[in-house]
């Protein structure tokens, strides 16, 4: 039987599917353990390998190939990590060192392009355009990213790394000119504005509260918090403004958004309507923006489906 096998690197925890079809419903078998990330980088590989084998000795299977969402990714120059929030995989020929202890083909990608391949083939976008050209993943969590899915001349989708693998580095592009530092070494990046991260500090540096992102939307649509309204409205403006460069850009057939974020069900009517400011289209939006539907599994289903 073909099997399609996924690995999610996590900075806390490492997840491995099997699927036993291209389809969420075709789960044979779903685990995770501990990341242990503070041990270093060869203890992560060697975690990764321990997953592995525990999923081999459960099922039977073999896999021919495995597919990786990695928190950072793949330099195509050097082969080797660059990027990664979980710092010490940064430098490091994580490829290589997984296809010598592994002995099978295995295919690396960003996490955000994994989100947006899951939700390309298995998740929002088929139920709403089957047929798509193009789709670009947006991430709004504890940071942002974003992925970018073309369907292939053979009918077969696929993301797109890039040259230098940053393809769809969305979350890196300056929003706000003369805004806060980002870990990049830029100001106002998109992180830096849109992330939950950056709306809380927003919000507290306006109020001097501290409050999560759900009380703060909570707040501004009860009409009780001036600072929580402007700090929404902010965040809708922006937002139009930093969508509609994809669009002009790329100009996809479905964009959908993933992350803690992107739960606001403003962002799918105003943040819409904001879109229709920037766009080079004289106003006119016509991009279905979708709810994620895979929840966290996104991750682990698109690393699969590499």
């Amino acid at each position: 039987m073909q099997t399609y096998w996924g690995i999610d690197l996590g900075g806390t925890k490492i997840e491995g599917v099997i699927l036993s079809a291209p389809s969420p419903d075709a789960v044979v078998i779903r685990q995770r353990i501990d990341t242990e990330a503070h041990l270093g980088y060869q203890h992560i590989v060697d975690r990764i390998v321990l997953l592995i084998d525990q999923l081999k000795a459960e099922t039977g299977y073999v896999p021919d190939r495995i597919g990786f969402a990695t928190p950072g990714t793949l330099d195509p120059a050097t082969q080797t990590m660059k990027n990664c929030n979980t710092t010490c995989l940064n430098g490091q020929p994580l490829k290589q060192a997984l296809l010598e202890r592994l002995g099978t083909s295995v295919e690396l990608a960003n996490d955000a392009n994994c989100f947006a391949l899951a939700e390309a083939t298995l998740g929002a976008v088929p139920e709403v355009v089957p047929n798509f050209q193009s789709v670009f993943g947006v991430i709004m969590g504890t940071g942002v990213g974003g992925g970018v899915v073309i369907r292939g001349l053979d009918g077969r989708p696929f993301v797109i790394n890039g040259l230098h693998g940053i393809g769809g580095e969305w979350g890196h592009n300056i929003l706000e000119e003369n805004g806060y530092d980002c870990y990049c070494g830029k100001r106002g990046c998109n992180e830096q504005v849109l992330s939950g991260t950056a709306l809380q500090r927003f919000y507290y540096e306006q109020s001097g509260e501290k409050r999560k992102l759900k009380e703060i939307v909570e707040r501004h649509r009860a009409g009780i918090d001036p600072v929580a309204s402007l700090t929404i409205d902010r965040m809708l403006e922006y937002f139009g403004r930093a969508i509609s460069t994809i669009t002009n850009v790329l100009d996809p057939d479905a964009i959908v958004l993933g992350g803690g974020v992107s739960s606001i069900d403003e962002l799918y009517t105003e943040g819409v309507e904001r879109i229709k400011k920037y766009i080079f289209n004289s106003g006119v939006v016509h991009t279905p923006i979708l709810r994620p539907k895979l929840g966290d599994s996104a991750g682990v289903f698109g690393a699969a489906m590499l």
